[in-house]
């Protein structure tokens, strides 16, 4: 069942997907409809989850469902899965390509790779303080409250030394 996101409780699990590119307008708009669709249907052995499901900063799908009444199973998390790889043929977007990090750059979000990441750090591109997006987090608190933050507080820190 759709819920707003502040309708559902810290503890609910977070899922977030990154696109490998930002979406236009025209594919939100086409996105967007299928993510409530999703999260209207969304269940678990049977019954309905409490459900949220949205796009952030035009690259980020978060999936949020509360499991405090009914966990989410492995056919569930499936299900959501297969809703993220048909968003992918939709709108030609990668969202499991975990070698991409996703920063802002002033107002600006920019993405780098994996193997580009230490070597922007060494030249100043990015510092201590820059923001970046830490798509591990796994409740709604979390992604609330840490899912962006300083490179030097989040774990993207330990592949600077």
């Amino acid at each position: 069942m759709l819920r707003d996101l502040i309708a559902l409780p810290d503890t609910s699990k977070v899922w977030i997907y990154q696109a490998n590119r930002p979406l236009s307008y025209d594919e939100v708009d086409i996105v967007r409809p299928m993510l409530y669709q999703f999260a209207q249907e969304w269940n678990s052995h049977g019954q309905v989850v409490q459900a949220y499901a949205n796009i952030f900063h035009m690259q980020f799908i978060v999936l949020v469902a509360d499991e405090s009444n009914l966990g989410v199973s492995g056919c569930s998390i499936d299900s959501s899965v297969q809703l993220i790889r048909s968003i992918e043929s939709t709108v030609k977007i990668d969202c499991f390509d975990r070698h991409i990090y996703t920063y802002f750059d002033g107002e600006d979000v920019k993405q780098i790779r994996h193997n580009d990441f230490k070597a922007a750090y060494d030249n100043g591109q990015l510092t201590d303080q820059t923001l970046i997006f830490d798509n591990l987090v796994d409740t709604k608190e979390k992604f609330l409250t840490s899912w962006i933050k300083p490179i030097q507080d989040s774990w993207h820190k330990m592949f600077l030394s």
